[in-house]
């Protein structure tokens, strides 16, 4: 029989000997699972190694919520709607920004590898095309998978304006704006309505169900099902699920999130909000790659980054807030901040066998 040592590692497309040979007969740790999931770039089998890649993007509640699809030179990814989140995202809008995030991922890793690749939108699908080119390795690439949303204090201390240009020249992409706020008036403003998004969020019923739902309190659940919000990935302890989850109605409520979520604003070093010219399911997924690229410039300058989406999830909150950043009738799409911090546990990603589909 084999272990769940082994199996983990199996569908890691890791050897036995690899995680310590078939002798170890304890279960893979987080932080073995975590680590695996990010080894270096390989070149064969070269659609999984991609893949792999591509699943190490941002994602909303870190659900995955891809299926992808090879076939000759071309990949494909379409959305898992097993995978949607209809309280925090009722439109899909999260989730195809996610997929944006994964084929920019894939993008990059591809190229490394001597693949040009092309990405045309069909559908719901993102289908990205590869052609033999020269190699070329990039910072970008290198970052992905060091990249993690850090949901922790930054030290306050203010990003150089050479490294706020190369982060606002990473958020390029046509049709997509990016604005950047390092003024301390600017991200007070912006806090407003994260507190107020946060506590509206907080009183909502079936956003609450979802969440918790999507929460792994202990490495124990976060290996189980390789997905969701691992607690001391957000800076909160780890602790048995039939502990936690009474108290969370003791610990976590609106008033001390709020507090938690004015002083990370105040340490972060900036603010960057992504608005699309419309609205619509190719715009979301230009906003993912913009989003993503944000995301690995920031990491290949030391920086660290979260999102702070409160103010464009609730949907009454949401005009106002466009109108605040002068966006008009455009929609905000995405809001994070940014600054020096910390590392903490990265999140775990399900192995490239479990998302792609003949």
């Amino acid at each position: 029989m084999v272990d769940r040592r082994q199996f983990i590692a199996a569908a890691l497309g890791l050897s036995t000997a690899a995680v310590g040979g078939p002798a170890v007969a304890a279960a893979m740790t987080y932080d073995e699972a975590a680590t695996s999931s990010r080894i270096p770039l390989q070149a064969v089998p070269r659609d999984r190694e991609l893949v792999r890649f591509a699943i190490l993007a941002a994602n909303s509640h870190n659900t995955q919520p891809w299926i992808f699809s090879a076939r000759g030179n071309e990949i494909a990814i379409a959305p898992d709607f097993a995978r949607r989140c209809p309280a925090v995202d009722p439109d899909d809008h999260h989730l195809f920004v996610s997929l944006g995030c994964a084929a920019e991922n894939l993008v990059l890793a591809a190229s490394t590898l001597g693949w040009r690749a092309d990405p045309v939108i069909d559908g719901d699908r993102i289908v990205i095309a590869l052609e033999q080119a020269p190699p070329a390795a990039s910072a970008l690439a290198a970052a992905i998978p060091a990249r993690q949303c850090t949901r922790a204090t930054f030290d306050g201390r203010p990003a150089a304006p050479e490294i706020l240009r190369q982060l606002e020249s990473a958020c390029r992409e046509p049709d997509v704006t990016a604005i950047l706020m390092t003024e301390r008036t600017a991200i007070a403003g912006v806090t407003d309505y994260v507190l107020e998004g946060n506590s509206a969020q907080m009183r909502d019923k079936a956003f609450m169900r979802e969440l918790v739902n999507w929460l792994r309190f202990n490495e124990t659940e976060a290996l189980a099902t390789m997905d969701g919000l691992f607690s001391p990935a957000s800076g909160n302890p780890s602790l048995p699920s039939w502990l936690a989850r009474p108290l969370m109605k003791f610990f976590f409520t609106a008033s001390g999130e709020n507090s938690k979520y004015r002083e990370q604003l105040t340490s972060s070093a900036g603010v960057v909000v992504l608005a699309a010219d419309r609205s619509d399911k190719p715009h979301w997924i230009a906003v993912g790659r913009a989003c993503q690229r944000f995301g690995l410039q920031a990491t290949a300058l030391g920086l660290r980054y979260s999102f702070v989406n409160q103010p464009v999830e609730v949907a009454t909150l949401r005009p106002q807030f466009a109108s605040s950043l002068g966006l008009g009738e455009r929609r905000a799409d995405i809001v994070m901040r940014f600054g020096y911090g910390p590392d903490l546990p990265k999140s775990l990603r399900r192995p490239p066998e479990l998302v792609m589909r003949s």
